[in-house]
């Protein structure tokens, strides 16, 4: 196992790497000259060559890229162009308030859509089980913004049970700008995750582990847990992996309709402004988090299933 770890540790430089290349090219190369981009139509010569040389692009292109890499390897990556903030604060500031949002509503989403998953297989081709597919392919196909605007009008505006929007940075403060985002965070994750991890269930339901279990005698709760769970975890963690790199943003919408100071919001502001430094420390970020929740993937395989060796 450690021996592993240690080779997939090593296998994610190239991969830093390629992901640092490709950022550098996308930004430096094909999205033209971010002074123009920064000063506008209207720059003059001088103020284009008094940027040029603060910003590091009156350097040969090989020098600005090892600039670039010192930046990622250090997570230093200098100012945001709209606010003139330090981004390396920036993420402090914000992360801890995407990951209070994110973080219990991804928990409470899968730990739901599992014991949903559970209980329509032991319900199957039964009313419940019709109408709960119905009701998750409805979930789909609404958009979150008509959640948002659904709940923030009823249960904050007209019922007054929630603040409409806001946040708090103590501990305590928090959860009561938190909770209605974390309940449609949990509603929207529910009719995709609820679908796919019934479908898996119900393909273990058939197999002939299950037969022979009821055939033992075991009764249908012990078989759903005990064995058809375990066997049905390798997809489920696999669907999980993909879905915790887009944890340290948040929700983009939910962050910015209801004023909650995270990453999220940080991102789309940086997108609006061209602000070209943000945006790259978050791709890099990104890529980061990505590769290492599928190591952690990974080693989930080994955990819940002892016939996958780790080599």
């Amino acid at each position: 196992m450690f021996s592993y770890i240690v080779r997939r540790v090593l296998y994610v430089i190239p991969i830093l790497f390629g992901v640092t290349l490709i950022t550098f090219v996308l930004f430096n190369l094909v999205g033209g000259n971010p002074v123009y981009q920064r000063l506008g139509k209207h720059g003059s010569e001088a103020e284009v060559k008094i940027l040029s040389h603060e910003l590091g692009l009156d350097l040969p292109l090989h020098q600005q890229y090892v600039f670039y890499l010192k930046q990622c390897l250090t997570f230093n990556f200098g100012r945001s162009w709209s606010t003139n903030q330090r981004i390396f604060e920036m993420l402090q500031n914000g992360i801890g308030a995407s990951l209070s949002l994110a973080i219990p509503g991804f928990a409470a989403g899968i730990i739901l859509s599992i014991l949903i998953s559970l209980a329509l297989s032991f319900f199957r081709n039964t009313f419940v089980d019709r109408a709960m597919v119905v009701f998750c392919l409805a979930g789909i196909s609404i958009s979150m913004l008509v959640y948002i605007i659904c709940f923030q009008y009823f249960l904050s505006y007209k019922l007054g049970i929630f603040p409409i929007s806001g946040y708090e940075t103590s501990i305590d403060g928090r959860w009561q700008y938190l909770i209605l985002p974390m309940i449609i965070w949990v509603i929207v994750s529910l009719g995709s995750d609820v679908l796919l991890y019934r479908t898996i269930v119900l393909d273990e339901v058939f197999q002939d582990y299950v037969r022979t279990a009821r055939a033992k005698g075991l009764t249908e709760k012990v078989v759903l847990l005990k064995h058809v769970l375990k066997n049905a975890m390798i997809p489920i963690i696999t669907n999980i992996a993909l879905e915790i790199p887009f944890l340290y943003t948040g929700s983009l919408l939910l962050e910015a309709f209801f004023g909650i100071p995270g990453l999220g919001g940080m991102t789309v502001q940086a997108l609006n402004n061209s602000d070209f430094p943000v945006i790259k420390a978050m791709t890099y970020i990104g890529s980061i988090v990505y590769v290492f929740s599928n190591l952690i993937s990974d080693i989930a395989y080994a955990v819940v299933d002892p016939r996958i060796k780790l080599e």
